[in-house]
């Protein structure tokens, strides 16, 4: 079965102060939570800060970006080596934002997927389509080559091994939000394109989750959890989401 999940990703938000704030808030109600994973994304600069606040807690924490190489002079990259030294347990690779903002493409974002891999980091590989892409009926097909890149690099059992999020572009960040029926469709593609190998991989939905559409979204037979921004910020609203997942299991 797969592995119900709930991230936060703080994108570029908060001081040491803020981020250890939230951080402890979250630490302090999250627990007993088995049947629900949290995992919380902070800015780099502050996944130390972080850390150290949920240490002793059952809170992951994983990162924004990573480069794809190990080491060398590749002046302000963060390799994934250094990012599990840090504690982190997961890295986002090919976040939508990284792909339209910096120009990421499928091939980098899946020298990055394998990179994660190898420092031991579980990749949450994001895939997704613009609005454009979705009016002209493309959705699929851009999924489908998104994570095609990334298998024919890693390989299918890597990729099934690790974390997917479904997060139209279109709606990252705007308060759009795909309905429940059109973000299954998508994780229904996703789990036929993986196959029987990818029956336990935990798919994810991200896309402006807030407390008012996360109970319908997460009730849908493919979506195991979800990929969640703004309302990540504040730890009322946010375990409020998470509760919602709970619900459902």
């Amino acid at each position: 079965m797969a592995n119900p999940m709930i991230a936060g990703n703080w994108k570029m938000h908060g001081t040491v102060e803020s981020a250890a704030q939230l951080a402890s808030q979250l630490a302090g109600q999250w627990t007993d939570k088995s049947s629900v994973e949290m995992v919380i994304f902070p800015p780099a600069v502050h996944i130390s800060t972080v850390a150290s606040t949920l240490a002793g807690s059952n809170i992951a924490i994983g990162a924004q970006n990573l480069s794809q190489y190990d080491s060398g002079a590749f002046t302000g990259e963060i390799s994934a080596t250094m990012l599990s030294d840090l504690g982190c347990k997961y890295a986002l690779v090919g976040h939508s934002e990284r792909r339209t903002e910096f120009g990421e493409g499928n091939s980098c974002v899946a020298e990055k997927f394998v990179a994660a891999q190898a420092a031991g980091l579980i990749p949450i590989l994001c895939v997704g389509e613009t609005l454009q892409q979705r009016q002209q009926g493309q959705t699929m097909a851009v999924v489908a080559e998104q994570i095609t890149a990334v298998v024919d690099l890693a390989g299918l059992k890597s990729v099934c091994g690790a974390v997917i999020a479904y997060e139209p572009v279109w709606a990252i960040g705007t308060g759009e939000t795909a309905s429940p029926q059109q973000a299954q469709q998508v994780h229904d593609g996703i789990r036929a394109q993986l196959g029987v190998e990818g029956l336990d991989t935990s798919l994810l939905y991200g896309g402006s989750v807030n407390g008012d559409n996360a109970r319908q979204l997460f009730g849908q037979p493919d979506i195991n959890g979800g990929l969640v921004g703004g309302a990540s910020l504040e730890a009322d609203g946010f375990l409020n989401i998470a509760q919602q997942l709970i619900e459902q299991q």
